[in-house]
């Protein structure tokens, strides 16, 4: 018998070829397990984004020279991002040369050592360096845990699974922001607000060594289409933007109390965590591709709020819109639209665009504020979210429920015509 990557239990050929067996959500609670246990690093990602926020306000009071400068200010939260870049860079091919597995763990031990290193920083410029390998981590994470998942779920459902690594970010964002309340009156607020990050590092290293290897990162095929341009745009419509300095968003309304800022930031945060959820179920009934339309125009109607000092207003509708649909939809389609033979490296491609999009978008934020003032800074926002709805309509496939294979039929289609039927794209597949 030949062993072929369809009949690998686990993998979303096996339930194509048994089609009476359909899975939901959580009728394989060892899929789930793994799904979450790999979204740890998601955990990771969220909590990082959103600790930085509160964790900022206090490292201004340590210290002088951040206090007296923005661009040190934007340094400290966008240097993990430059960390991230290098991260996701590098991620893919470390996924492909040595295996999801070994890629998660590597992970963990770069961020544990840059949690480390934050919580005893003496000073800004060690701080920085702390943000820096945190950001490795998480870059590498990035890559890591949506190819993962993808290729542990069966079809059905891999939308969903994908989506709870979002989910995890979300929550490491809520997270983030409880952890920020608690600390407020402890002596050294910020070092234990980034320090205590390590402890979910830890916990998923120790964790992801029984687990297995994802079984597709030893069958791949040949690279036929790669698509990065949704990750740019996720972030470009400013959700990071929102997470990052939601708190001295809110002090830009008026608002000047820190604790009161952190407070309403965790509404946003809460939002967010429970809007994915809503994505969780919405992306696999409701489509790829529908759900992103619907998610920006939202975003959209919400950034021209924010522009007209809606300030709150704005930001709970920015969130309650994006989390469903611009949150887990092109991370899903990026684990799903590659394929297999170069899905690690493509989907480093696309995580690194995305935290090149997220350094541009967290390193300039403050500095276009200021020169152009807040309302036009989210109206310039608003402008990027239209050009995505076009890219969305004229250029993204809709992938729900299809298995790895047939969405790589359909880029066959598109390339060589879609007069071509499924024989003869399997024939030139197998002949070449």
């Amino acid at each position: 018998m030949t062993l072929t990557l369809e009949s690998i239990p686990g993998s979303s050929g096996y339930l194509d070829l048994f089609p009476d067996r359909r899975m939901s959500y959580f009728s394989n609670m060892y899929v789930l397990g793994l799904t979450v246990i790999a979204g740890i690093g998601g955990l990771l990602f969220g909590y990082d984004t959103g600790v930085i926020s509160g964790a900022l306000l206090y490292i201004k009071d340590d210290f002088e020279a951040v206090n007296q400068s923005s661009f040190l200010q934007e340094t400290i939260v966008s240097m993990a991002l430059v960390g991230a870049i290098v991260g996701a860079a590098s991620g893919g091919w470390i996924n492909d040369a040595y295996g999801r597995k070994k890629a998660t763990l590597l992970a963990d031990v770069v961020f544990t050592a840059g949690a480390i290193i934050m919580a005893a920083a003496p000073d800004p410029y060690v701080l920085i360096l702390g943000r820096v390998l945190v950001g490795l981590g998480v870059g590498i994470a990035s890559v890591t845990a949506p190819v993962y998942i993808a290729e542990a779920s069966p079809s059905e459902v891999r939308g969903g699974l994908v989506s709870t690594n979002v989910l995890m970010i979300t929550s490491g964002q809520f997270l983030s922001y409880l952890v920020n309340l608690a600390f407020t009156e402890l002596p050294g607020t910020w070092r234990w607000m980034l320090g205590v990050s390590a402890v979910p590092a830890i916990i998923q290293f120790v964790l992801m060594l029984f687990m297995p290897e994802s079984p597709r990162w030893l069958f791949m095929k040949i690279l036929t289409q790669k698509y990065v341009t949704m990750q740019a745009f996720q972030q470009f419509t400013g959700i990071n933007t929102v997470m990052y300095y939601s708190p001295t968003i809110v002090q830009m309304a008026g608002f000047q109390s820190n604790q009161l800022a952190l407070l309403l930031s965790l509404a946003v945060a809460g939002t967010n965590a429970v809007g994915t959820i809503v994505g969780i179920y919405l992306i696999d009934h409701f489509g790829r591709k529908k759900l992103a339309l619907s998610s920006l125009a939202g975003v959209i109607i919400s950034l021209v709020l924010l522009s007209w000092a809606f300030i709150i207003i704005g930001l709970a509708l920015y969130i309650a819109f994006f989390a469903p649909g611009m949150g887990p939809v092109p991370w899903t389609l990026n684990s799903e639209v590659y394929p297999e033979q170069y899905r690690g490296i493509c989907g480093g491609m696309s995580a690194t665009v995305n935290w090149i999009s997220n350094l541009i978008v967290a390193q300039t934020f403050l500095t276009v504020a200021e020169l152009v003032g807040t309302g036009a800074t989210f109206l310039i926002l608003a402008g990027i979210a239209v050009l995505a709805v076009v890219f969305v309509i004229l250029f993204v496939p809709e992938t729900q429920g299809l298995t790895f294979l047939e969405v790589e039929q359909m880029w066959k289609e598109r390339a060589w015509g879609s007069s071509l039927n499924t024989e003869s794209l399997l024939e030139h597949g197998n002949s070449s």
